[in-house]
């Protein structure tokens, strides 16, 4: 039977791969956008500089605190390689979200998992870098091969998890071949092509991609429903009928554009104990934007449920970008 060894969690955010003196650069476009989400609700940029006055995050922003909060995710980062690279899994389940690069807004499934012979990796082109904002082409490198790569993937537990997921009640999508979305740009989503390149450091094993749809309304799963999935994402792995090890891994989170620390804790807190209850109780208003990402971690968590694999922090980190709270925070963890 299949056995899961380990479990990962890892941010995937831009600012992992820009330069923190660049970070500033991203607040233009934060003081463009009208809808700001945080705590259920939404401003604008000055709105959210006055709500948060008190807290003084201007001072969270200056370039020695940036270089030194960036510095700290490199090295978690690197831990999570490592620690990834010793347990020497088999095989992977690699949790994530799409943001258009595979689906439209047409077309959006709550669950999909994949189950075809491999994903193409396509490298960007020079003149598409060139298009991009300053220090975006490094987020590019970070997620997009560079040369054309076709990542292992994994037909038969695929294929085994989506028939234990409909016998457990999830109307799941099954995908063969991974589309080019609505945004065009046709490579790996961010949410696998980081951890292909950064965790995993090019070395992909046979893995399964599995879609949560954290961002798109109106049927986006709540967090209990994403536990749930997870447990029965567990079961199926345990049920498989193949003498392997199986690493876990979720991408990205947490709370973001808009950092908010202390409820960032409170997930942690409730993923390290698996207390689906508590995170089952978080509104899902709360989950949006950026920080709906979190629900990947919730997943992965009841994958873990099913295992005796215990959560340790490597690091918690927030990486502001502007008086407003802007910006994101960093979280890494494994379960072992």
């Amino acid at each position: 039977m299949a056995r899961i060894t380990l479990g990962l969690g890892t941010s995937h955010g831009p600012m992992l791969s820009i330069a923190p003196e660049i970070w500033p650069e991203r607040v233009k476009a934060d003081r463009a956008n009208p809808r700001h989400c945080y705590k259920g609700k939404t401003y604008t940029f000055d709105e959210l500089a006055a709500l948060r006055k008190t807290e003084n995050l201007a001072a969270q922003c200056t370039p020695e605190v940036s270089r030194e909060r960036y510095t700290r995710c490199q090295e978690a980062i690197r831990r999570l390689a490592e620690v990834y690279e010793a347990s020497k899994p088999d095989i992977a389940i690699v949790v994530g979200n799409d943001q258009m690069e595979v689906f439209t807004r047409e077309n959006v499934p709550a669950f999909a998992v994949f189950w075809g012979e491999f994903v193409e990796g396509i490298p960007r082109t020079p003149e598409f870098l060139a298009t991009l904002p300053p220090g975006i082409a490094a987020a590019e490198a970070d997620r997009t091969p560079t040369e054309y790569t076709q990542y292992p993937t994994l037909p038969a537990l695929g294929r085994h998890i989506i028939e234990r997921a409909i016998h457990d009640g999830f109307d799941v999508t099954q995908l063969t071949r991974l589309t080019t979305g609505e945004i065009g740009l046709n490579a790996v989503p961010h949410a696998w092509g980081f951890v292909y390149r950064r965790i995993m450091r090019d070395k992909v094993v046979p893995h399964v991609p599995v879609f949560v749809n954290t961002f798109y309304p109106p049927n986006q799963p709540p967090a209990s429903r994403c536990f749930n999935f997870g447990r029965t994402i567990g079961r199926g792995i345990s049920s498989w009928s193949s003498d392997r090890t199986v690493a876990v891994i979720a991408s990205g989170g947490l709370t973001h554009w808009v950092l908010d620390e202390p409820f960032d804790h409170m997930v942690i807190e409730a993923l390290k104990k698996g207390d689906a209850a508590t995170l089952s109780t978080i509104p899902d208003e709360i989950f949006q934007a950026g920080t709906s990402e979190i629900k990947n971690w919730i997943t992965v968590a009841g994958i873990m449920a099913e295992t005796r694999l215990k959560m340790n922090v490597v690091d918690y980190v927030p990486c502001y970008r502007s008086e407003a709270g802007t910006g994101s925070a960093m979280g890494f963890a494994y379960w072992k």
